[in-house]
Formats: C-alpha cells, sequence, structure tokens
C-alpha cells in the first residue's frame, strides 16, 4: 500500500479538499511513435486482457497486457499491493478507445514477471522498481510515455518522473507524491497513526513471513477491505487478481520492500546514487494530476503537504462517491480521463 516516506507527515486520519494548482510549465515535447515489439517467452493469458506478452527487460522477463494502437501515445499504467494488472481492467480500454498505446505490467514479483536469474537479489525496494520501468521502456523502445499509478505504481511512477524526467510525458499518481527516504521511516509516528501500519510491523518479523506466505489471499482480502471499505468487489474479482500472487518471487519482494522502508534490511549497492537523489525528496517538474478517493481506508498524505513537490503544470482531484485506495479500479472513468486530461496539461 502507499507510503509517502516522510512518515512525520502522514495522518492517521485525512481531510480532502478539491483543489487545482496550475504552475510552471516545464515545456512539452511529443511522446515518440512505436511499433510493438514481438512478445518473447512464456505465452499465459487471463480472462480479462487477454494475450499476456512477455519480454525481457533489465533483469527481468516482464509479463504485460497491452491494448491500444501500436503507434498511438505510449500510456503505462502501473499496480501496486496487494493488487496486480486488473487495477486497469476498465481504464484501458477507455484510453486504447481514446487512440493510446496503454502497456499494463506486472512488477517483479507479480504475475507472469519473473527474474532472468535465479542469483538474482529478490529486491523490492524502490529505485530497483523505478528501473525495472525504464528497462521496459527501452526493451519496447518507447523513448516517452505517460505513466500512471496507485498505491506502489504511484510511488514507482514518481521515482521514474523524478529521476528520468525526459522519459516521461506526464504523470497520474493516486495519493500524491511519495517519494521517501529510510531515514525519514525511521521516525515514529502517533500511536494512532501507526496503528494503520500494523502489517509493516508483522512483515518484520518471521513470524509475519512466515504468516504472509501461508495466508497470502486471506491477508490481500483483508487489506483490499480495510484500504476500500465502500467497494463491494465480489470473489471473482478478487481471485482474479489473487493469482499474480503465486509468482515465486511474491512474498520476498513484498517483504523485503516493507523491511527495506523500516531500514530493516539492505537494498543493493548498484542502486546507492539513485536512493541518495530520491532521499533529497527532488521536486517533479513533469505536467502531473493528482488524485484521492474520499474512502481511503489507507493510510495516505493530505493533498496539501505534497502540493509544493510539483513544480510542472499541477492540478489535484478528490474522486467522491465512496472511493476507496484503488482508486483506478473503483473508478476507472475519472482515473483514464485524469490521464487524458494530464496529457492536454503539454504546452
Amino acid at each position: 500500500m502507499s507510503e509517502n516516506y516522510d512518515r512525520r507527515s502522514f495522518l492517521g486520519k485525512v481531510l480532502l479538499s478539491m483543489a487545482a494548482v496550475d504552475v510552471v510549465s516545464n515545456g512539452a515535447t511529443h511522446a515518440q511513435k512505436t511499433k510493438k515489439d514481438p512478445a518473447s517467452t512464456r505465452p499465459a493469458s487471463t480472462d480479462a486482457f487477454g494475450d499476456i506478452k512477455q519480454i525481457d527487460a533489465g533483469v527481468l522477463n516482464i509479463g504485460f497486457a497491452e491494448v491500444g494502437p501500436v503507434d498511438g501515445t505510449p500510456v503505462l499504467l502501473l499496480h501496486g499491493w496487494p493488487y496486480d494488472i486488473h487495477t486497469y481492467i476498465d481504464v484501458a480500454p477507455l484510453l486504447a478507445a481514446k487512440g493510446y498505446r496503454v502497456i499494463v505490467p506486472f512488477l517483479r514479483g507479480y504475475g507472469t514477471t519473473r527474474f532472468l536469474s535465479s542469483e538474482a537479489f529478490r529486491n523490492g525496494q524502490p529505485a530497483a522498481l523505478g528501473v525495472d520501468i525504464i528497462a521496459l521502456m527501452d526493451a519496447l523502445k518507447i523513448q516517452k510515455a505517460i505513466v500512471a499509478g496507485c498505491d506502489w505504481g504511484a510511488r514507482t511512477a514518481n521515482v521514474v518522473a523524478a529521476l528520468w524526467p525526459e522519459r516521461v510525458k506526464a504523470m497520474v499518481s493516486v495519493s500524491g507524491y511519495l517519494i521517501g527516504n529510510q531515514q525519514a521511516g525511521k521516525a515514529p509516528l502517533p500511536p494512532a497513526a501507526e496503528l494503520q501500519w500494523w502489517y509493516q510491523f508483522y512483515f518484520a518479523t518471521e513470524r509475519g513471513r512466515a504468516g504472509y506466505e501461508k495466508y497470502r489471499n486471506d491477508f490481500a482480502r483483508l487489506i483490499w477491505q480495510l484500504a476500500s471499505p465502500k467497494w463491494n468487489f465480489d470473489d471473482a474479482t478478487f481471485l482474479r487478481s489473487a493469482a499474480a500472487f503465486e509468482n515465486p518471487d511474491h512474498v520476498d519482494i513484498v517483504i523485503h520492500n516493507y523491511r527495506w522502508r523500516l531500514g530493516l534490511a539492505q537494498g543493493e549497492s548498484k542502486y546507492d546514487e539513485f536512493e541518495k537523489r530520491l532521499a533529497s525528496s527532488p521536486a517533479i517538474s513533469i505536467p502531473t494530476i493528482t488524485l484521492e478517493g474520499d474512502a481511503n481506508g489507507a493510510p495516505h498524505p493530505d493533498a496539501s503537504a505534497y502540493a509544493n513537490k510539483f513544480s510542472g503544470r499541477y492540478a489535484h482531484r478528490l474522486i467522491k462517491g465512496g472511493v476507496g485506495h484503488n482508486l483506478p479500479q473503483e473508478a476507472p472513468k475519472d482515473f483514464a480521463q485524469a490521464v487524458i486530461d494530464v496529457d492536454a496539461l503539454q504546452m
């Protein structure tokens, strides 16, 4: 689930109000049109997206869904934990119908994405996930794309936009600015706020690791219910996504991610420079729309805490109607419209 690494800015509950801010534009470039690469190995399918493609990218063989014209403006839709590509099952066709080339990858540790080497470190730190997305863009010969995400996916979109702004045309981010660092994550919160992060402390123990391994579906279902208390998802919807948690690296990636945040696990030295840059909380200069649901039950920062972190054209939207943490799946039309509108913020 989403975490602003500057945890001192978190509140146990948040009150969000509508806000729209236009600031200095960072200029515009047109997304480069590309042709689709052929899938590589291990073809698979889901009952919703159809064939899942595979391509070697960096340290991974990444599974991804793709819809829309191959020469359309690329849009990367990034999922979070404990969710999967079906977060965007209703968003993707809406964008494809508008002419976008929509790519929805399984993050490392999910679905059909696999490490190319059995010796690779199963690393869940933020910089590693950001590098994965750049590697995927390189493999697909995409020079520039709109990036959009929720939860881990929003943080990953933030990381890519902050470290490689030349590769990002625009961004949509649920719960705003989520870049942080281990040092900030060590700062204690008031007890009520710490309670919301119960699973993070659970994952810090070997009992928690074993519990997640054994009960991962029960665990994920509980998180869905807590994070989106007004979302009445059915068993079929949940089980469709839960299949992605059977990935052999899933538990390792999730546990490392949360332990890394608390400074209880080390990352890889090759990402040190990236993490150092991210630790400075860099401003994001590309056009951005941030979104929040009015019934988000997961820990998240107030919109006022991060508005000044976006130095390009920027707007924030509160999505009403009992919308929880998994905003793209609960309010797909609003999310898709944000992608279309942020594209129009180009000048």
